[in-house]
């Protein structure tokens, strides 16, 4: 049997067909989340250091962002890394910082929204199975807090979990993506 494709047949609907159907963008499961960074009434206010990771039942703890000075003269901003205490003694300390893909600037109070995909080191491969993601955040002449919410990954249908914190964190929302 022959196929007829149309005119405007271009390479991928070409390559489709002589698979024996059409191709269309491949698409990866990935999270979205929303971190919510309070704006405080203190007197001498300082942006949290953030730390982003995924935790399961018997997995060791996957690094997925690092919020931080890393422009600081003195050390890198690594110095206050430690008193994102979960955070340092499931992964942090293990890490080699700046880390490309991990590492970013510290956020400014507001809803701050990233997405990662499956191809992001810390989910790609993972097993599936039941986890939480945990956002943790620390401030200098602060307080420090870690806020938890549970995944099931991969994802089967789109579904969004949150939690809320009490003080140096809002609203922590998940978006798992098929």
């Amino acid at each position: 049997m022959t196929r007829r494709l149309p005119a405007f047949a271009g390479p991928s609907l070409i390559l489709g067909a002589a698979l024996g159907g059409f191709a269309g963008p491949a698409v990866a499961a990935g999270l979205d989340v929303k971190v919510e960074i309070p704006r405080l009434s203190v007197a001498e206010y300082h942006r949290p250091y953030v730390a982003i990771w995924i935790e399961g039942e018997g997995q060791p703890a996957r690094t997925l962002a690092v919020w931080y000075d890393a422009d600081n003269r003195e050390d890198g901003g690594r110095k206050w890394l430690a008193d994102m205490r979960q955070w340092w003694r499931k992964s942090g300390r293990n890490l080699t910082l700046p880390a490309d893909g991990l590492t970013g600037a510290t956020r400014a109070p507001g809803v701050q929204a990233v997405s990662f995909s499956g191809a992001h080191p810390a989910l790609k491969n993972l097993p599936a199975g039941q986890y939480q993601l945990a956002v943790e955040a620390a401030r200098e002449v602060g307080g420090q807090e870690v806020v938890k919410t549970p995944f099931k990954w991969p994802p089967a249908a789109p579904l969004t979990t949150s939690a809320k914190g009490s003080r140096e964190l809002g609203a922590i929302t998940v978006t798992t993506k098929p």
